[in-house]
């Protein structure tokens, strides 16, 4: 008799529902072959520090080859590696150690537009208007006389219109950079080719995308006029032609059945900004996007009713759909939190408070590289520095002080241990007064912003009622949150400025501190929670 083999069954972990996903800003991560800029190499080298610290994912930013008019996010050749950020066989080698030490990676794919320097827009431009290569962009005949003025009035996210016109005439759409020419995504051909893209990363061991502008891609039919300035500050507050249209929806919907056809759980992450919650969260129904970043937690100012309402929609919303709420404090396109809270001490109480509250609410965290030492915006880079295009925009509108090179060591002088010995210029120069925030210095102290994370990371793991589920709302005093995770997990944030009493019954109901910011007291069967401050607390006998 024979026997049939039967496969195993295949393991659905769900991983992404709750995973603690950092993310990697490539040049300023860690240099491993000492020219000043952070590399592949120098992330493999440091994958251990991540393993510790307790994350689940690695999101890199791009590493393409680019000319870096925005700093890998203009791609020239989508399937290889900028020499800047090593080679291919560095990039299978950081995927093989990663998934050795069990963290998963995940990339940027870059869909809106490509870098002039593509060979797809350099045959564009060569070729003759109406022609099969500029069918792959888009071109237009301009408005006036002599088709001297841009086909429509919209602006560039960098600031300035949204065209460039060629030498024969035409105007090409950029709706960043005018090195960043948009692509034409009603051509097959578009499709095709990112599809491809998708499969070779995929095919190299990749566990996903972060699918940078998400919401971009199609365009209103007839590139209609927007009617108004200051279209920056629109997106993502109001209907704009240019982002979030339905028919983006088909080309996310294509890459779910691609990701689905892996192995692995792999996942796809939106980079979408969205008018409403509820269009937002279009971008993660079953069949599209598994995730999608929640600029709106990212946004809310330090205000426990704010917080509280932006919560309850991202839940919410999240939940319409299925999907898991996701939640970020800071990124490489905003000034770190510590210094949007107000900056030295007071800002960075707030951010370790926020750390804890970010880490016990139901769904995916990111934390963005640099964080979970505290490090604060670099606010007085020298003018020569200074090299983010969005300052065309806005001076004070610059990215470069969130991108300054992680501290990794406490001896000697800057850049701390983020190139080999004997290294002392960095892209970015590192302040003089970050050696106290250095990985070594802050891994001896166990008061430290990275002991904080570490802990909270170590039991948000041990803890099954914490990552993905549900919350459910404690009353607390105004100014402050608190919530349960389950029977025996609670989490209260202090956002105001002093003390807050906790009447001995209601404290009753949260047990006994398991981890805390700062703070609290206990005294008299009263506690006292300290300004600023979020302490978990555990019912373990429930």
């Amino acid at each position: 008799m024979t026997e049939l083999a039967v496969p195993p069954p295949v393991v659905t972990t769900r991983w992404w529902r709750d995973a603690v996903i950092y993310q990697v800003y490539v040049r300023s991560f860690a240099d491993g072959n000492g020219d000043g800029i952070g590399d592949l190499l120098g992330v493999r080298s440091r994958l251990g520090y991540l393993s510790d610290l307790g994350v689940d994912a690695i999101w890199l930013t791009p590493f393409y080859p680019s000319p870096m008019a925005d700093f890998g996010y203009d791609v020239a050749d989508y399937r290889d590696v900028d020499p800047i950020f090593g080679s291919l066989a560095d990039a299978r080698a950081l995927i093989e150690d990663a998934h050795g030490l069990g963290l998963r990676i995940i990339v940027d794919v870059v869909p809106n537009h490509t870098s002039d320097r593509h060979p797809w827009f350099e045959a564009a431009l060569r070729a003759a208007p109406g022609s099969p290569e500029r069918a792959r962009y888009i071109f237009r005949e301009g408005k006036g006389v002599a088709g001297e003025l841009p086909p429509n009035d919209w602006e560039s996210i960098f600031g300035g219109p949204a065209w460039t016109r060629v030498a024969d005439g035409q105007w090409y759409l950029h709706l960043f950079a005018p090195e960043q020419p948009d692509l034409n995504w009603e051509h097959p051909e578009v499709h095709e080719e990112f599809a491809d893209v998708l499969r070779f990363w995929l095919d190299l061991g990749v566990d996903g995308f972060r699918i940078d502008v998400a919401h971009g891609m199609v365009k209103a039919p007839g590139l209609p006029d927007v009617g108004a300035a200051g279209q920056a500050e629109m997106i993502g507050a109001q209907v704009v032609p240019f982002f979030d249209q339905d028919g983006v929806h088909e080309i996310h919907r294509a890459w779910r059945r691609i990701l689905d056809s892996y192995e692995g759980e792999r996942i796809g992450v939106a980079e979408a900004w969205a008018p409403s919650p509820e269009r937002l969260a279009n971008y993660v129904r079953p069949d599209e996007l598994h995730q999608a970043f929640n600029f709106h937690f990212l946004k809310a100012p330090w205000d426990a009713v704010r917080f509280r309402e932006v919560i309850d929609e991202s839940v919410r919303t999240s939940a319409l759909v299925g999907a898991p709420p996701t939640w970020v404090l800071s990124n490489h396109d905003v000034k770190r939190h510590v210094t949007r809270y107000g900056g030295g001490e007071r800002g960075l109480r707030r951010a370790r408070a926020a750390a804890l509250l970010m880490l016990a609410l139901p769904g995916s965290a990111y934390v963005y590289q640099g964080e979970e030492l505290g490090l604060p915006e670099v606010l007085d880079l020298p003018e020569r520095y200074l090299q983010d295009p969005q300052r065309l925009r806005d001076p004070d509108s610059g990215r470069d002080g969130c991108r300054v090179p992680l501290p990794w060591t406490d001896a000697g002088e800057p850049p701390y241990g983020f190139s080999p010995p004997g290294i002392t210029e960095s892209w970015l120069p590192v302040p003089a007064g970050w050696r106290d925030l250095s990985v070594e210095a802050q891994v001896r102290d166990g008061a430290s912003m990275l002991s904080l994370y570490r802990a909270a990371l170590a039991l948000r793991r041990e803890r099954p009622e914490l990552g993905d589920g549900t919350l459910t709302w404690l009353d607390s005093p105004p100014g402050t949150l608190a919530f349960r995770r389950g029977d025996t997990f609670a989490c209260v944030l202090n956002m105001t400025s002093g003390w807050v009493e906790i009447p001995h019954d209601r404290a009753a109901e949260y047990g006994e501190p398991l981890l805390a910011s700062g703070g609290p007291e206990t005294s008299g069967g009263v506690v006292r929670l300290a300004p600023d401050s979020a302490t978990w607390w555990t019912r373990d006998n429930v």
